[in-house]
């Protein structure tokens, strides 16, 4: 399905990180992952942004955002926050100069683009906007979301066992639980495709830890009452290769080697 399409009928990409408990919980891990990691006033270029809403945070922290995404309609609502620029492009086809980010972001692409190629292109153009020794930030989603998902919301009805194991296997998800097609990654691999691409000192976190179904279960009026203990539990086994894939987003971290 187009991008565009997609994100147009679909729910509002500006509240994604806000509709559900295991979303706001990716929302803090994902800024807390990103602190650690960007130096102080950082030119930060944010592929495949969407409306913005990690840009804001990023602009409002002292760093210079410059927002990539294909869907038009995101590009003019980020195009609005202070100190945040944007403009329409591909991931695969970046229009900025050779090393001009300390940062690049790809918080959404990776996912996005199933074909292997694609996503090999994307992060081979993410290493050429940075400058040697800049920090790359990657997401991608755990081949385990569905399952995790589906099990504990008491949906993994017996026509979805079918997909659901074929995600865990391929990584080909085909909407069978929302969203549209897409390619969920185990951490192997997605430390594998960055390393291949030229970046050094890669790491793979987990970003909401193994507590997030929970949350969704409880639902958004427990949030406040949960999320410390969600968040110290994400912490916990962020890189413990046993249970990092129980995450329901994955975050590859590294540098531009050379």
């Amino acid at each position: 399905m187009d991008l565009e399409v997609a994100y147009g009928s679909g729910p509002a990409e500006r509240t994604r990180l806000i509709r559900t408990p295991h979303g706001r919980l990716e929302y803090l891990r994902t800024q807390e992952l990103l602190r650690r990691f960007l130096p102080a006033r950082a030119r930060v270029l944010d592929v495949g942004g969407g409306t913005g809403v990690h840009a804001g945070w990023l602009a409002a922290d002292g760093h210079d955002v410059h927002l990539v995404d294909v869907v038009a309609d995101h590009v003019s609502q980020a195009a609005t926050l202070p100190g945040v620029t944007a403009e329409v492009g591909d991931a695969r086809r970046l229009g900025v100069p050779d090393g001009a980010f300390d940062v690049v972001l790809l918080l959404g692409p990776l996912y996005h683009l199933v074909d292997g190629a694609d996503r090999a292109r994307a992060l081979s153009e993410a290493r050429r906007a940075l400058r040697p020794g800049g920090v790359l930030a990657a997401a991608g989603i755990s081949r385990y979301l569905s399952l995790l998902e589906t099990g504990a919301g008491g949906t993994l009805t017996a026509s979805r066992v079918a997909p659901v194991r074929e995600v865990i296997s391929t990584g080909a998800y085909d909407g069978h639980a929302g969203f549209v097609a897409t390619h969920w990654h185990t951490a192997g691999e997605l430390r594998e495709e960055v390393g291949a691409a030229g970046f050094s000192q890669v790491e793979v976190f987990g970003v909401e830890g193994p507590a997030w179904p929970a949350l969704d279960a409880a639902g958004l009026g427990r949030f406040g009452d949960l999320v410390d203990s969600a968040l110290r539990a994400a912490r916990i086994v962020e890189r413990d290769p046993r249970v990092v894939e129980t995450s329901a987003h994955l975050l590859a971290v590294a540098r531009r080697a050379g």
